[in-house]
């Protein structure tokens, strides 16, 4: 049983899935939850960890901090990897000590990206540019550090309605736009943040309760697609005309970092914990949709 006011602590708190993490938080029993944003703790900052964990002891942290421009990071890695690298590691070493769990969100840039079938929990890493490097190396803190308690959930393709995120701009640029050109040679799953949330919330309460493994989870949505038709879709619950989106390739839009064509996660550690994998991504984008358009459109 989990045991009664157990406190988690939420690090990237004021970011688009820590958003949601709070308020999905908000309904599970029995849990107080300590919110800290950048301004209020930088994971890049030992002491300031250390001390924030011995004073909330919590049972649990969930790190949802990072450092998420994949193209600055080609030009900035050092600076990446003091959050996306060093911040878990912190982070794990408090835990370590407070005798508490933690979940490190991660990502799909940890994989090379050119797969052909979903890349499984244990499957070969092998990024391809500095985001992807530096959120490995967190990965590997988390895990080293905390064998039995560390909890690692890649996900990949996220969105929500408390920050901009590619549905809100797509649903931006139908307004304004007569026809848009999106890439159609990169597979992933589109996540809604309320789903990923919930999940980590269910393997936190499941870890707590002694029922799940620790280790690596793939937290995205099942079904996999294009940006195109991703794009398609997001036109067509606008009532909009999808043929107004062109397929184009990712060479017409050079970029920095380098992009994985497939980024399609498998989901079957999950049920390890006892906990169903995420729905599949239409359904998903259907039921978030109208926050999204409201959030966007105001």
């Amino acid at each position: 049983m989990k045991p009664p006011n157990a406190t988690w602590l939420v690090t990237g708190a004021a970011g688009m899935l820590g958003q949601d993490l709070l308020v999905r938080l908000r309904t599970e029993p029995d849990t107080a939850v300590v919110a800290l944003g950048s301004t209020a703790l930088d994971i890049t900052d030992p002491e300031a960890v250390a001390a924030a964990v011995a004073e909330h002891q919590p049972v649990l942290v969930v790190n949802c901090a990072a450092w998420t421009g994949v193209d600055d990071a080609e030009s900035r890695e050092a600076d990446a990897a003091r959050i996306n690298g060093d911040g878990p590691r912190y982070l794990a070493e408090a835990c370590a000590k407070a005798g508490a769990k933690m979940i490190q969100v991660s990502t799909d840039y940890v994989f090379a990206g050119d797969a052909g079938s979903p890349y499984a929990e244990d499957a070969p890493t092998g990024p391809r540019g500095a985001y992807g490097r530096t959120k490995l190396a967190g990965e590997r803190a988390v895990l080293d550090i905390l064998p039995d308690d560390g909890y690692v959930v890649r996900t990949a393709w996220l969105y929500g309605a408390a920050r901009g995120n590619f549905v809100r701009t797509m649903i931006r640029l139908e307004g304004v736009k007569d026809t848009l050109d999106v890439v159609d040679d990169q597979r992933g799953q589109p996540t809604w943040t309320a789903d990923l949330a919930d999940r980590l919330v269910r393997l936190g309460v499941a870890a707590l309760a002694g029922d799940a493994p620790a280790g690596v989870y793939h937290g995205t949505s099942a079904g996999e697609t294009t940006w195109f038709d991703f794009t398609r879709e997001i036109f067509r619950l606008l009532g909009a005309d999808p043929e107004r989106v062109r397929p184009t390739t990712s060479a017409a839009f050079a970029r920095p970092a380098p992009r994985p064509s497939y980024s399609v996660l498998g989901h079957d550690r999950w049920r390890s914990a006892g906990i169903e994998p995420i729905r599949d991504w239409q359904s998903a984008l259907a039921d978030a949709f109208p926050a999204l358009v409201a959030a966007e459109r105001g």
